[in-house]
């Protein structure tokens, strides 16, 4: 196959062991930490829909709303960087974080680490649900955005180590199934906050949060780290008995002295942020940069953040706007499983390459849609049903490719192919990137939206089609791989070996 992207490890190796239930339901606490990451997505864009809340904190942004006339331009009426700053200033308190979740993953575990996430997130929703001015609600989001930062740094490398080789990456997609889950339950309770009478449903909404936020942090009571982690910190005996335990089985000897072996080479890297840097570490972080920067880039959180304004200006109507989003976050839920149902049969690249394939076609039939009905001038006149329904199909054919593909593969891919002695700083990068994406995309979108038009849809689509190549001709498969075996995919990559062809001289100069 071009560019080698059928090459697996030819490591052998294949330790025994059983899908046991202790494994199922760790995988299934410690994912809930995505509940917290979904729920604001979506609960974010529905608020901001919502009259009474902008008209309590985003007055210009509600007089500017209620006096657009149907024949007035549609694209720019939510135009409003004090609107888009509340949203994205939680992913920069998010990239901070995330960047301090990696020591403290390294020095005290995964699991303390998803535990002070749940907590930031919970005094976070606290806050926002009794805002009264802006800067609450901004103190209120950073706080949100830690317990985010420290939930998707740790949770995506505490999942790819505790599942069994074979089942890590549909073990790994539950984080993501859990972000849908966090989407589906924020939109469908915006449904119905907008409805109560007296304006105050907003504080449900954003107060909400602190449920999920408590949810996984209690869940984490119930977690011990990985192996993995326990042996980075010296906790031989314990990690052993926890490995015997997630496997179902007591012989684990062979997977044990590999992770010793790892761990021991992670303690030789003092400085891992320094090390990541290496040539021998190149192509692991170009994917650590490029797939969460790809992630974005396919122009999906700007649907979900901004799903229940895009119909809104679409003339969909208030409540109508956010069924629309309830409808699309049902999508999202579904196609989620079928990633991982497939996700270990068929492989990361399969669905990488078919979900961008998917979200391409969506694009193009968006783009006419829009562009035939709106034209430049954002002036729609009276928008038939055909039209609505074309577009919220389009849609969810749309989300659907996203879901079974970039949504959760964006974390799965980076979590799985580092070494142990810098994965904690890789993630933490992958993380970064993420977040500085999510918050630039975020606070530019109305801008783009008011000046790009349809044309914004041009831009994502051209966006899909280079990352699509790319994971074509660059991106080796990693299914089926022990996690602490995974750097032989690199070796026997055709572009990517010549990283590690000094090492591996400088190996056999030692034996000699």
């Amino acid at each position: 196959m071009a560019g080698g992207g059928g090459v697996t490890s030819g490591s052998g190796k294949n330790y025994p062991g059983k899908f046991t239930s202790k494994v199922f339901f760790t995988c299934i606490v410690a994912a809930s930490g995505g509940l917290i990451f979904g729920y604001d997505l979506g609960i974010s864009g529905g608020v901001t829909s919502m009259d009474s809340f902008l008209e309590k904190f985003f007055p210009k942004v509600y007089r500017k709303e209620i006096s657009v006339k149907p024949s007035d331009d549609q694209y720019c009426k939510f135009d409003s960087q004090t609107l888009t700053l509340f949203t994205s200033s939680l992913y920069l308190a998010a990239l901070l974080s995330s960047m301090t979740a990696s020591r403290i993953t390294r020095g005290l575990g995964r699991r303390m680490t998803m535990m002070l996430g749940g907590l930031f997130f919970a005094i976070g929703a606290v806050i926002n649900g009794f805002a009264e001015n802006v800067l609450m609600l901004i103190i209120g989001r950073v706080l949100l955005g830690f317990g985010i930062g420290f939930a998707n740094q740790s949770v995506p490398i505490y999942l790819s180590e505790i599942a069994p080789f074979k089942y890590r990456g549909a073990m790994n997609i539950m984080f993501q199934l859990s972000i849908t889950i966090g989407i589906l339950i924020a939109n469908l309770l915006n449904y119905f906050t907008a409805k109560i009478e007296g304006g105050w449903g907003w504080r449900l909404s954003l107060g909400g949060a602190v449920v999920p936020g408590l949810v996984f942090f209690f869940g984490c009571f119930f977690l011990t780290d990985s192996p993995n982690s326990l042996l980075e910190r010296n906790k031989f005996e314990e990690a052993k008995v926890q490995l015997q335990k997630i496997r179902g089985i007591d012989n684990v000897e062979e997977e044990f002295n590999d992770l010793a072996k790892a761990s021991e080479a992670a303690k030789l890297v003092q400085n891992p942020w320094r090390e990541i840097l290496t040539r021998k570490y190149r192509p692991q972080l170009i994917f650590a940069v490029l797939i969460p920067l790809f992630q974005q880039l396919t122009g999906m959180n700007v649907f979900v953040f901004y799903a229940p304004v895009l119909f809104k200006s679409m003339g969909f109507g208030n409540n109508a706007s956010l069924m629309s989003a309830l409808i699309t976050s049902v999508v999202n839920f579904f196609a989620t499983l079928v990633s991982i149902a497939t996700v270990d049969k068929y492989g990361r690249r399969t669905l990488f390459l078919e979900g961008g394939l998917q979200m391409l076609l969506c694009q193009f039939v968006m783009t006419v849609s829009i562009a035939s009905k709106f034209g430049t001038s954002g002036n729609p006149g009276e928008l038939p049903l055909w039209f609505s329904m074309l577009v919220v199909i389009a849609m969810c054919v749309y989300i659907a490719g996203f879901a079974w593909s970039w949504g959760p593969l964006g974390w799965l891919v980076p979590s799985e192919i580092f070494p142990l002695e810098i994965r904690s700083a890789a993630q933490s990068i992958t993380v970064a990137v993420n977040m500085i994406f999510t918050f630039c995309i975020a606070q530019v979108f109305t801008t783009m939206l008011c000046n790009l038009k349809f044309g914004l849809f041009i831009f994502f689509a051209v966006c899909v089609v280079g990352m699509s190549i790319f994971i074509y001709k660059f991106l080796p498969e990693t299914k089926g791989v022990p996690i602490e075996e995974m750097t032989t995919v690199w070796k026997n990559h055709p572009r990517w070996s010549k990283y590690f062809v000094q090492k591996d001289l400088s190996c056999e100069m030692g034996k000699l």
